[in-house]
């Protein structure tokens, strides 16, 4: 049976009692689920205590989702809107480049599913993003700005693959990024399955139209995070209960301790007080006589 460990947030224990927590209905009118999905996904207390904090949050947004997935699709996409009529270009005799960028499809599907397989969840994640990090450096590498006046061809086959890509990244990152892969889908006039099944290096038929649209991810502010921080330390602050309660007396030694004389005692009567609003006269029964108090 798998278990996790304890989930912190900015370095301290979650507590909804005291106000330090995040609440979703409030998180959801600054930020899309997506993007929590990722950063909690990433941050999974599997095999010890883990943290949650906004500016982990942040770099996770930024320098990941951003950086790194977004980035590649809209160079992929754009791209093929500018330089290739907005469709799929067909892939002719592809060189061993195109096809290790093509064969990591699958060498990352199976890595995903492994990982998955065994309740290793960040690792899922990180092996999901890796496949975007192939497919920037395959980008990178191929330069098709460069060929698409020298070798056109191979321009076109750039594209293709790295279209290719971010096809099998729309499905393989369905179960962390929902609303975002649906979003890559449509951008990439996708309307195969979205099934586990579907994930290979052949998902785009050629001529498919391309719409880049607008980015998948846009970077979170160093404002926005400050507001998010400030908003935690208010609610905490405000649900602060020890200034509500009168300090404790210093302990006593276990001599003065001996001293006292503590009984218990069953209250038989309750009375008021002549002339008194706050005062009651107790009948106590101690056990070995009654007394009045």
């Amino acid at each position: 049976v798998p278990a996790n460990e304890f989930l912190n947030l900015e370095g301290k224990k979650l507590s909804t009692s005291r106000g330090w927590a995040v609440w979703l209905h409030e998180y959801l009118e600054d930020f899309s689920p997506d993007l929590l999905r990722y950063a909690l996904g990433t941050t999974l207390p599997e095999s010890k205590d883990s943290d949650f904090s906004w500016k982990d949050f942040q770099a996770r947004v930024n320098n990941e989702l951003a950086a790194v997935l977004g980035n590649f699709v809209f160079r992929a996409l754009s791209f093929t809107q500018k330089f290739a009529n907005g469709e799929v270009p067909e892939l002719v005799d592809p060189q061993q480049i195109d096809l290790d960028a093509l064969k990591s499809i699958e060498t990352q599907r199976e890595k995903v599913t492994q990982a998955f397989e065994t309740f290793k969840f960040k690792e899922a994640i990180s092996e999901m993003m890796n496949l975007a990090r192939v497919g920037n450096k395959y980008f990178t590498e191929t330069e098709p700005w460069k060929t698409r006046s020298s070798d056109p061809q191979a321009c076109a086959n750039s594209l293709h693959v790295s279209l290719q890509i971010c096809a099998a990244l729309s499905v393989l990152m369905e179960p962390v990024l929902p609303d975002s892969m649906k979003k890559l889908r449509n951008q990439l006039s996708y309307s195969g399955k979205v099934s586990w099944g579907s994930i290979s290096d052949s998902m785009l038929e050629v001529g498919n139209s391309i719409d880049p649209g607008e980015v998948l991810f846009t970077k979170v502010e160093d404002e926005e995070i400050e507001a998010q921080i400030a908003r935690l330390e208010e609610r905490a602050a405000a649900n602060d209960q020890t200034s509500k309660f009168t300090p404790l007396k210093e302990n006593i030694g276990f001599e003065d301790f001996m001293k006292l004389d503590i009984r218990a005692g069953e209250i038989l009567e309750a009375e008021k007080i002549e002339k008194s609003d706050k005062l009651l006269k107790l009948k106590v029964d101690i056990g070995s006589y009654v007394q009045f108090h």
